[in-house]
């Protein structure tokens, strides 16, 4: 199981970015895919027949979608804000409702920073 996230940046309030992560060993079907905020915060999951998940502070603003054929899962954020500020991380979950537990290790964190 392993996956590789990438993609963050510097953007100013009200801007966008979009997180990659690519992912291997698995397929969706066997584990689901979630974002976290410096290893601690679950912010959104996808699973493989396509419900999502997020966070109440990311509702309405986060999008998490998947390319089956390319093995990678996206996070399109827009109308960042300034405490959206942190590493964001992927991995695989063994379920979305509680975002964890998590199975293997953390991908590969992104930092975020969103400030003006």
């Amino acid at each position: 199981v392993q996956v590789v996230g990438s993609g963050g940046g510097l953007v100013q309030p009200g801007g966008s970015l979009r997180l990659s992560c690519a992912y291997s060993g698995f397929t969706l079907d066997e584990y689901p895919i979630a974002w976290f905020r410096q290893e601690r915060e679950g912010v959104s999951c996808v699973v493989s027949d396509g419900r999502t998940y997020y966070a109440d502070s990311v509702k309405g603003r986060f999008t998490i979608s998947r390319d089956n054929a390319k093995n990678t899962v996206y996070l399109q954020m827009n109308s960042l804000k300034p405490e959206d500020t942190a590493v964001y991380y992927c991995a695989a979950v063994a379920e979305c409702v509680h975002f964890g537990p998590r199975v293997g290790s953390w991908g590969q964190g992104t930092q975020v920073i969103v400030s003006s």
